[in-house]
């Protein structure tokens, strides 16, 4: 795929006088990686200098705060709101602009969302009047031990900001457009989006005032446009500044529709920006609705609305929301959009751009969607990327390549198994990579089947490893005297997890299955008892047999496990963490009656906070039963029966029982393999359960230790 395939979305764009090297633009986030007081360093300019060297066209610093401490609403925030600020600003612009990109400052009040600020120094929250009480509670989806880490919040004081108040936030972003000036930023975008300060002002569910400021569209608006006329003023005609606004706020009664954001996106422009960037709020009591609005799940979701904003105004419009480049580049190309932003693609590859013009998209590290990124700044802590461990730490030291190359073994062909190897060969490191199985991928593969976007992180991995040279030995068990004969200088274990069966009342019969037993059962196994347990299971062992070749093509899999599977119509699935849960969805979809039952008080660990949130609504949504909190769990020869939180006895019809749950650590080999004398290090499941981040980034760490180890031994 040359870049020709993106004639678009490579082409160079143009905001106001600022021109830019491509439509690509790093979206505005909060990753909490500024110091703690506010001030740029090293980290977040190391962050952000990473995204400019693969190619970005625009970088915007998300939330910087114009009020800081007030009106923040993360650790660790990027403020602008002093003058002792623009030197560490200054720092990040040069570094940015040596590799050709164009960086822009967001400027950034929180008002009634400035919750750090209120936990942190008591400062009470801004607000336009006092805001509706939120409908429902997404803190149901929290676990125990996270609600824990919640302990201490104290309900925070609103401020109904008064004349004065405002007048202070006008001249607020004006001091910091000036500031942003004099840091060298090459433009400005003001966030009106959200339910920051802002917004809480245009949005008719928050702002109930009865002065200028409230009542119709335009005094809703006034606020903002007062922001703009003194920014403008302070930056003068010729510098680029533009405004995020939301195309509307999801499922909030009584809140910003298309129609309103059509609206303001034509006052913006006759305002004087030379911009829009388009994104969307929610109503944050409604857990699914996270993942709905600005960073949604669904691929695309936002577009249409981007459109319409494109169709009502002249100037360039920036879009964003899980698009994916073939799709940007058709949005431009067809005039939905000027720009595309992109924030959780960026984290996995920073090097997404460069990659697409040389034509290498095989090569660009997929998101899974996973929401490990932004769950990590709902719980309070850096952000952080569950398949590029390097997200944020670009500032530490890579691994030294190899002045004289080792030999390492790595056992086991699952993501960690994977991620060593492709690592350890980037740095010169000769690799010999054993797996027990026919193909690689390991538990991967299932999780590839249940979840699609792990499938192209499966492909991605099997690609990597198979042009980067290792020697690959499928069908081989990894043994003290295989090991004695290859001579390695060091191995890595990542034979996964092991899987044992609970002890629970009527597993032994023939109709429960383990979690093994279905993912051989998925790709054509037939040893064992699973033939016997499964009856017709011939007929998919038939059906999948063209998808199991180590390619990892998993659509005939998929294809043909959609309408038949040899389970009965009735499953109850024992285990509540992130693999019974993303079960229950994968069988529902295919037609199953299911339920979910576990001693756990709370499902879905495993999953980040924002997976979590919005997979267990759905599936509540779809008719899925969820029982936690169940005791005395037994396996009858038609129903699984428990005793529920209350005391209450509850059962479950079922044909099939799926037992999810049981996975443990296993340093057997391991330990076999140092007895003898072998320097080896233990990685992912292996050591413990952490799914796929976990493996990723036990690979990560690994290939560190050996590097580092053959560096001081030379």
């Amino acid at each position: 795929m040359t870049s020709n395939s993106f004639p678009h979305l490579l082409s160079p764009g143009r905001i106001g006088t600022m021109e830019i090297r491509n439509r690509i633009a790093t979206t505005a986030m909060g990753v909490s990686m500024a110091e703690e007081d506010g001030s740029v360093g090293e980290r977040i300019i190391a962050y952000h200098e990473e995204q400019a060297k693969g190619g970005v066209g625009l970088i915007i610093l998300g939330v910087t705060s114009v009020a800081w401490p007030v009106g923040c609403v993360q650790w660790q925030q990027v403020a602008i709101s002093e003058d002792r600020f623009i030197p560490g600003l200054k720092r990040l612009t040069d570094r940015l602009h040596a590799h050709g990109a164009k960086v822009a400052a967001q400027l950034h009040h929180g008002g009634q969302v400035a919750g750090y600020s209120a936990q942190q120094w008591d400062l009470p929250l801004w607000v336009p009047s006092v805001p509706p009480p939120p409908r429902g509670d997404f803190t149901q989806y929290f676990l125990m031990e996270e609600l824990a880490g919640m302990a201490g919040y104290k309900m925070p004081e609103l401020k109904i900001v008064e004349q004065e108040d405002i007048d202070l936030v006008v001249r607020q972003f004006g001091e910091g457009a000036r500031r942003a000036v004099e840091a060298g930023f090459d433009g400005i975008e003001i966030h009106a989006a959200h339910g920051y300060l802002i917004q809480s002002f245009l949005s008719p569910a928050s702002n109930t005032r009865t002065d200028g400021y409230g009542g119709s569209r335009e005094n809703r608006a006034r606020l903002l446009r007062e922001i703009i006329a003194e920014v403008r003023r302070v930056v003068g005609p010729d510098f680029p500044i533009w405004t995020k606004l939301d195309l509307r706020e999801e499922g909030r009664e009584g809140g910003l529709t298309i129609e309103d954001a059509v609206f303001n996106a034509k006052l913006v422009e006759e305002a004087g920006v030379d911009a829009i960037t388009c994104s969307a709020a929610h109503e944050t009591g409604q857990a699914k609705l996270h993942t709905q609005s600005h960073t949604p799940h669904e691929a695309g979701l936002n577009l249409p609305g981007v459109a319409e904003i494109k169709r009502a105004v002249t100037i360039p419009v920036i879009g964003s929301g899980r698009v994916e480049p073939e799709r940007g580049d058709r949005a431009i190309g067809d005039g939905e959009t000027d720009f595309i932003s992109m924030g959780r693609k960026l984290l996995a590859d920073p090097h997404l751009p460069r990659k697409l013009a040389e034509g290498k998209r095989d090569e660009i590290r997929p998101c899974v969607y996973c929401y490990t990124c932004i769950s990590a700044i709902y719980m309070g802590v850096d952000t952080r990327c569950a398949v590029r461990p390097e997200c944020g730490r670009e500032f530490e030291p890579a691994p030294p390549p190899a002045s004289t190359p080792d030999h390492v073994v790595v056992i086991g062909g699952g993501p960690g198994g994977m991620e060593s190897t492709r690592r350890l060969r980037a740095l010169g490191h000769k690799v010999t990579l054993i797996e027990s199985g026919e193909r690689l991928g390991g538990t991967l593969r299932f999780a590839g089947l249940a979840y699609e976007p792990n499938e192209r992180l499966l492909k991605w991995l099997i690609r990597e490893v198979e042009n980067s040279g290792a020697d690959v030995r499928l069908n081989t068990k990894a043994t003290p005297a295989l090991l004695a004969s290859l001579k390695p200088d060091a191995v890595i274990v990542a034979t996964g997890a092991v899987r044992d069966m609970p002890a629970i009342p009527g597993a032994e019969q023939d109709h429960v299955l383990s979690g093994d037993d279905l993912r051989r059962m998925m790709f054509g196994d037939t040893s064992g008892d699973l033939k016997r347990k499964t009856g017709l299971f011939t007929r998919i062992a038939t059906k999948v047999g063209a998808a199991t070749g180590a390619t990892a093509n998993l659509d005939v899999v998929r294809k043909a496990t959609h309408a038949w599977m040899p389970l009965g119509d009735k499953v109850v699935i024992i285990g509540g963490e992130l693999v019974g849960v993303e079960l229950a969805e994968f069988l529902q979809e295919r037609g199953r009656e299911v339920t979910v039952v576990d001693e756990a008080p709370r499902f879905g660990a495993g999953l980040t906070l924002l997976r979590r949130m919005r997979l267990l609504q759905e599936l509540e949504e779809h008719g899925v039963r969820l029982a936690p909190g169940a005791k005395d769990i037994a396996i009858g020869a038609k129903a699984v029966t428990w005793t529920d939180a209350e005391g209450a006895a509850q059962q479950a019809t079922c044909d099939t029982v799926i037992v999810a749950k049981g996975a443990h650590g296993d340093t057997a080999l391991a330990d076999e393999l140092r007895a003898v004398g072998h320097h080896v290090h233990v990685i992912g499941d292996a050591g413990g359960v952490g799914y796929i981040e976990g493996a990723i980034w036990g690979a990560a760490r690994a290939v560190a230790e050996i590097a580092g180890e053959r560096a001081e031994a030379a």
